[in-house]
């Protein structure tokens, strides 16, 4: 669909172009509609444009190994997508779906070069974007692999919760108790049995030891409130060993489809040979009788 040259103004890219290279560029410029998931192209056809949203949004995706999908990029307005095949002459590399209704600028590599030649600095726009479209890729590739629930979840402590966990540890070590177990004794013996020697005054916590209760009291409403919080951050990092677990059982069942489609498609491939080698056969043998 032709193009008005002053629709090429709506786009940053075109926008200093001037009036007369303009209306040269709408003149090859084709104007593409789309509607709601419309797929535009697919991951693997052959790529000789590239698109400019005018208008709407459009969905970048591929397929992985197992066939999730992945998406790479929303292109709105003013964004352009479609240049890896376009430059390179080969498939696309990944789908494009609308998610709206979209306009889009479609430009083959003839409009490119006459885009450049017209706007030099077209082209580091161009550059500058495919490494955006890069770092993405990049970054997918770090997230996609299989996370280990350890790092996940101590990359996210607080201060507090890493305090929260060593005491939740060391309150649960024979360390702990026999720390308590000296300390209990010592003070027991030094209220009761040696009292009268140390302390002519009288014992500092005689019995019933209501110090030595409130102290242990408070000791353990604190130790209660760590081990709390230390308990909230594991049923966190299993709610996340738990996703993880879910993702890489969700990779292996799709994996193992798969392998059954592969299995199938062996299996079918190698009856259809078997045919072909059954019927040469009896052909053969037909010939060797007459």
């Amino acid at each position: 669909m032709p193009v008005a040259p002053s629709a090429l103004e709506e786009v940053e890219f075109f926008r200093l172009l001037g009036g007369e290279d303009r209306r040269a560029l709408a003149e090859v410029v084709d104007l593409v509609r789309l509607d709601p998931q419309q797929t535009l192209f697919r991951a693997g056809d052959p790529g000789e444009s590239l698109y400019l949203v005018r208008a709407g949004e459009v969905e970048l995706s591929i397929s992985d190994n197992v066939g999730q999908k992945i998406t790479l990029d929303t292109a709105r307005a003013g964004d352009f997508f479609g240049e890896i095949a376009l430059l390179d002459s080969g498939p696309r590399t990944a789908t494009a779906v609308a998610l709206a209704e979209t306009e889009l600028f479609e430009l083959d590599r003839d409009d490119l070069l006459l885009l450049f030649g017209r706007r030099p600095d077209a082209a580091l726009h161009m550059l500058a974007a495919m490494g955006r479209m890069t770092r993405k890729a990049d970054q997918l590739l770090r997230t996609r692999v299989s996370r280990n629930v350890n790092e996940e979840v101590e990359e996210r402590l607080t201060p507090l919760q890493r305090i929260s966990d060593w005491l939740a540890w060391f309150s649960g070590s024979m360390t702990f108790l026999l720390i308590h177990a000296v300390w209990f004794a010592a003070w027991v013996s030094l209220n009761t049995l040696l009292a009268p020697l140390l302390f002519p005054g009288g014992a500092f916590d005689p019995f019933p030891f209501g110090l030595l209760t409130m102290v242990v009291s408070l000791e353990a409403i604190f130790l209660s409130c760590f081990v709390l919080i230390s308990a909230n951050r594991q049923a966190e990092k299993d709610k996340v060993r738990a996703d993880i677990e879910y993702e890489v059982n969700i990779k292996a069942e799709m994996e193992v489809a798969h392998l059954h489609e592969k299995t199938d498609h062996l299996h079918g491939e190698m009856l259809r040979r078997f045919g072909e080698l059954e019927k040469l056969l009896a052909r053969r043998a037909e010939g060797g009788k007459v």
